[in-house]
């Protein structure tokens, strides 16, 4: 029995889940990182402290095991910016995909026409927390840090670095955005269009599918295990999911409900018109003539928290709250987008902002609560739409935990929900791409899946709700339109 140790390093938390051949969770660790928030919306991690982690919850879930493991397969977060030395340490600290200094940036990118450029060569939009705009605003404020670095790299690949001592960066990771998602090189005229063609030598090129990364010593000294172990670096946590929820077939979808919104598509082609708002991306997989169109939506879990926060609840209040208040929300409405850096799917604006709407003294910390969760569940509406779901939809991450608001989800969208039994998708995903790179045979056991099925009752309420979302999305985003002109 091959068992394979998946290690998914989120933002805050590192988890690792040791699976057998045929997905079965055999042993798993968790420990949370530090997230560094400070002044001007900056959002940063100390890479040393993130390859603790992973240290901590492969020494942990190994100690575990009868014997070692076959392989390692690492996941994570995507985006932000690793800048590394040649032997993989940190030149700075690394920047967060949830950082915001960027942002004037990006909105004056945005009415420049720049973004839209970028978006014609590559098919993605861009985000103050993603590779383009933070490169030039270190070249602009601190050139040191980029003459300094070797590698523009990204969570993954520099834990993997550090465990292996090679640079391999997955495709998924480097396409936001100057990957040219066919030919999987990087496109120059995009680069160019953002004024950093001289530190294209900073980006290493993407690895071919399949590649198998040998612990070195000092990995191997780190971790416990024998030098040579095969590794597996990518793909990030958003295919990753994809893959660990079952999503197989073109036009397949997957909500992921996390600190990101992230909604994807399976497809065979990669289409659209140049000429549309620039938004998401689409994202390499491991198999060759297959895409996942992205809307990783920066409006998620962070919003809920907030409005909890707001109201002296918890997320162990969520469930009775739901159910204290009825679809609608007694007519309180609200905008979900609370992120420092703004929007980037289905739409890209670093001025986005969130509200709350039609409150009054009669109203409860429920409805408020509720209108929140509506307006997620909207938001998930409006990018699976641009995305083009038109098959099953998986969902997966911390808010489907909750059973009233994964019902939320099945009303809004109006189809059914499969939510994986294993909740650790990304790691699962993870080790099933290993496998295939290993040349072992897939999983014999039938996934389980728990079904949501919508509810015809709500149906009415949630389209007027969906079509009020929309009209009131458009009107906000032309007074932050507006504000930014100014």
């Amino acid at each position: 029995m091959s068992v394979i140790i998946g290690v998914d390093i989120g933002t805050s938390v590192t988890k690792a889940v040791a699976f057998d051949s045929e997905g079965i969770p055999l042993a798993s660790a968790s420990r949370r990182s530090r997230l560094d928030r400070l002044s001007g919306s900056r959002v940063e991690q100390d890479i040393d402290n993130v390859v603790r982690t992973v240290v901590e919850v492969v020494r942990e879930t190994t100690a575990a095991l009868s014997e070692p493991p076959a392989a390692l397969a690492l996941t994570g977060q995507g985006d932000g910016l690793w800048l590394r030395d040649a032997d993989g340490r940190a030149v700075r600290p690394a920047i967060s995909w949830m950082d915001g200094r960027a942002s004037d940036r990006v909105a004056a990118w945005l009415r420049g026409g720049t973004v839209q450029e970028v978006y014609g060569h590559t098919g993605s939009g861009m985000f103050p927390g993603c590779h383009a705009p933070l490169l030039a605003h270190l070249q602009e404020h601190e050139p040191q840090s980029l003459r300094r670095a070797v590698t523009a790299g990204y969570c993954v690949d520099a834990v993997a670095q550090r465990l292996t001592g090679r640079v391999s960066v997955d495709a998924s990771d480097a396409t936001l955005p100057f990957l040219d998602p066919v030919s999987r090189t990087y496109s120059r005229e995009a680069l160019a269009a953002c004024g950093i063609e001289d530190l294209a030598h900073l980006l290493p090129a993407p690895a071919e599918p399949g590649a198998l990364l040998p612990l070195d010593a000092i990995g191997a000294g780190l971790l416990g295990l024998p030098e040579g172990l095969p590794l597996t670096a990518g793909p990030y946590d958003l295919p990753a999911c994809a893959v660990g929820s079952g999503v197989r077939e073109v036009g397949d979808g997957l909500l992921i409900v996390g600190t990101t919104l992230a909604c994807q598509v399976l497809t065979d082609e990669v289409s659209g018109d140049p000429s549309a708002e620039p938004a998401g991306m689409w994202l390499c997989t491991p198999d060759p003539g297959r895409w996942l169109r992205s809307m990783p939506a920066m409006v998620g879990t962070a919003a809920l928290e907030w409005v909890l926060a707001l109201t002296g609840t918890t997320t162990g209040d969520l469930d009775q709250l739901l159910a204290d208040s009825p679809p609608g929300a007694n007519g309180v409405t609200a905008l979900p987008f609370l992120s420092d850096a703004g929007e980037r799917a289905p739409f890209v604006d670093p001025a986005a902002r969130g509200r709350l709407d039609g409150l009054n003294l009669a109203h409860t910390r429920a409805d408020a609560v509720r209108a929140m969760c509506e307006a997620i569940g909207y938001a998930a509406r409006h990018c699976l739409e641009t995305a083009g779901l038109t098959g099953t939809l998986a969902a997966c991450g911390g808010g489907t935990r909750s059973g009233p608001w994964s019902q939320l989800f099945a009303d809004i969208l109006g189809r059914p929900v499969r939510i994986p039994q294993e909740s650790e998708v990304g790691a699962l995903g993870a080790v099933r791409v290993a496998r295939r790179f290993l040349g072992e045979p897939p999983e014999t056991k039938a996934q389980l899946f728990r079904t949501v099925e919508p509810r015809v009752a709500s149906r009415a309420v949630y389209e007027d709700g969906y079509a009020a979302y929309r009209s009131a999305l458009d009107g906000a985003r032309a007074q932050w339109g507006d504000a930014t002109s100014r």
